[in-house]
């Protein structure tokens, strides 16, 4: 008798489930609260493109920087063949907040030996109206060194507190820009920022500006969480800005420290300054106390009384009376050091400010103080001071240009490239900030360091030579004074107004295969004063050489008021009888020039060159 047949969907279903792969292990991994899209792509170990596909799958539309909770992070992250957990809340404290910021200031002494713990230096920023100065006062109040009978409290720029017997420096700066400048200078004195964020107003366009200038230095960032005591204070809606801005604080799951206070009502400030002794602590500041001293100036001022004064940051070493010292372009004999109470003291060890007289001029913010053994010494180095001064040697030879980026990636001077992005609309910053992101390689990292709309300003200049970087302007413009400190400096701007050209022009510079840049080189300038006609009708000019010089071949402009009315270039140039290949300021010659014959007396002519930017 002949078998009974399967039903087919039976035999379907058996062929269905034996062509079946095996299911992949999902892999496991520990959530946060809240996180940013670019912190769970660094978790996933996948590109932002694909967390924000997944996003807009999801009718979520977020960039890069947007934070997201843990609902939607562990959709994100299932649809991706990972299992999620939540990841506990971490007791609050400081630790975490500096977990992955190890580097030693550039200033902090590197000796092998004689290493001696140093207070931290604190610099507290914020939007203007967001209470930091009231924050600055209310901490000097609490100290019991500032209170004592009698004390007489003046303005240096910089003081120190004691917290349970440990020393605090703070640097009173007047804001970011200030912070940023003194970094230019080759300054990083700083170790820990405060982040002043008022608690009924939010987050600000010039908060984000601090928040950018810190992360540029990289320096750990505690939030002071002000005005708590406002009944319009909110306190989660400035939390959630905050994690748009990128921080994420240790409550949602980030690595943020963010203190609640008010400065007004003194509520919060003794757990403000336990949390910056903790991070102290973690970062082990060290420097030695022994040998010649080393500084950086606060800031400096000349007195009808009593002339130059600075305030001077010990770095290492210990400053006292009668040193001889080498400021900047200046110099001088330490008369006497004060601190900022006032009193005269003898003796200034490492991150101890101090106010010193006996200078022979006024230095500039973020100069270096080197303690000398003599006069001699002191004028030698002010000697090699002018010298590189005269040839220009500064810090813009550590800056960066598209041009050079692929030469100082493969000499190992260059790990990152950091861009300032300035653009028309908000609108326009995401999708090229994500594009250059996107370009990063194993050798080097392109981070926007800082991005807004508006020209580029001089405030932009200084963070990018603060930061050895460069600046792409998208459909705007640049300030006057920002291109006058750009030349100075030697600062990289770069204007676009296609992305496409923005994103391929950095990934050529980071492949070396960008065209040279042409620039135009104005020879100078000549005026005609006589016509004169030659053989075959040839027209030729008799001019006068303004400025600069005429050269034979050179192209030539020709300006009739405020019209340009020919662009040529020079074919003949006669001195008398003689054929010349050029012609000085000041001396008169006979000039033809291609395609044009129709000068008038009183013509201005422009000659120039096109070279390739250096």
């Amino acid at each position: 008798m002949p078998r009974a047949k399967k039903p087919d969907n039976t035999v379907e279903a058996e062929v269905e489930e034996a062509s079946q792969p095996p299911e992949t292990p999902k892999s496991q991994i520990e959530l946060p609260h809240s996180l940013s899209v670019r912190q769970l792509a660094d978790l996933l170990q996948v590109s932002a493109v694909d967390i924000i596909k997944q996003l807009m799958r999801k009718d979520i539309m977020a960039n890069i920087n947007q934070a997201i909770d843990y609902d939607i992070a562990s959709e994100v992250a299932t649809s991706l063949n990972f299992e999620t957990r939540l990841r506990p809340r971490t007791a609050k404290g400081a630790a975490s907040a500096i977990s992955e910021i190890r580097k030693r200031r550039k200033l902090q002494v590197e000796e092998a030996g004689n290493l001696q713990p140093r207070p931290p230096v604190v610099t507290v920023m914020g939007h203007v109206d967001h209470g930091k100065t009231r924050l600055l006062d209310a901490i000097r109040q609490t100290d019991v060194m500032a209170t004592e009978a009698g004390a007489i409290t003046q303005h240096i720029g910089a003081y120190q507190v004691k917290v349970d017997e440990q020393k605090i420096t703070f640097l009173d700066t007047p804001g970011h820009e200030a912070f940023t400048a003194m970094r230019a200078h080759g300054a990083q004195i700083t170790d820990i920022i405060i982040l002043v964020v008022a608690a009924d107003d939010g987050i600000m366009p010039q908060t984000v500006e601090a928040i950018n200038h810190a992360r540029a230095a990289e320096v750990p960032i505690i939030v002071a969480l002000n005005k708590i005591d406002k009944p319009e204070a909110d306190q989660d809606r400035v939390k959630q800005q905050l994690a748009e801005a990128g921080l994420v604080i240790e409550e949602w799951g980030g690595d943020i420290v963010c203190v609640p206070i008010s400065a007004k009502e003194k509520i919060g400030i003794q757990e403000l300054l336990e949390n910056l002794l903790v991070v102290a602590e973690v970062e082990e500041l060290k420097a030695n106390p022994a040998g010649p001293a080393s500084g950086v100036v606060v800031e400096a001022e000349m007195d009808r009384n009593r002339g130059p004064l600075a305030t001077i940051l010990v770095n290492s070493g210990t400053l006292k009376p009668a040193d001889t010292v080498v400021v900047g372009g200046t110099w001088g004999r330490v008369r006497a050091m004060f601190n900022d109470l006032g009193k005269q003291v003898k003796k200034a060890g490492p991150a101890t400010p101090v106010e010193i007289m006996g200078l022979d001029s006024v230095p500039q913010a973020g100069d270096i103080l080197t303690a000398v053994a003599s006069e001699q010494q002191a004028q030698s180095m002010l000697e090699k001071h002018r010298r590189g001064e005269e040839e220009g040697t500064s810090v813009s030879s550590r800056v960066v240009s598209l041009h050079d980026l692929y030469d100082k990636i493969s000499s190992g001077q260059v790990k990152g490239l950091n861009v300032i992005l300035k653009a028309d609309v908000q609108g326009s910053i995401e999708p090229i900030r994500s594009s250059l992101e996107l370009l990063s390689t194993n050798e080097v990292q392109v981070r926007i360091i800082h991005s807004g709309t508006g020209n580029v300003s001089e405030s932009d200049v200084m963070l990018a030579t603060a930061s050895h970087g460069l600046i792409i302007g998208f459909g705007v413009g640049t300030d006057e004074g920002a291109r006058r400190q750009a030349s100075t400096e030697g600062i990289d701007i770069r204007h676009y107004d296609v992305i496409y050209n923005v994103v391929d022009d950095v990934e050529k510079a980071l492949k070396g295969l960008l065209e040279p840049e042409l620039v135009e080189v104005i020879e100078g300038h000549a005026e005609v004063r006589a016509i004169f006609s030659a053989i075959k009708g040839v027209q030729v000019a008799g001019i006068y050489v303004l400025d600069g010089k005429v050269s034979r071949n050179s192209s030539v402009r020709v300006r009739r008021g405020e019209e340009v009315i020919s662009d040529t270039t020079v074919s003949s140039l006669r001195r008398f009888k003689d054929d010349v290949r050029e012609v000085a300021t000041g001396y008169e010659c006979g000039i033809s020039v291609k395609d044009f014959d129709n000068f008038q007396v009183g013509d201005l002519l422009e000659f120039y060159r096109i070279d390739k930017a250096a």
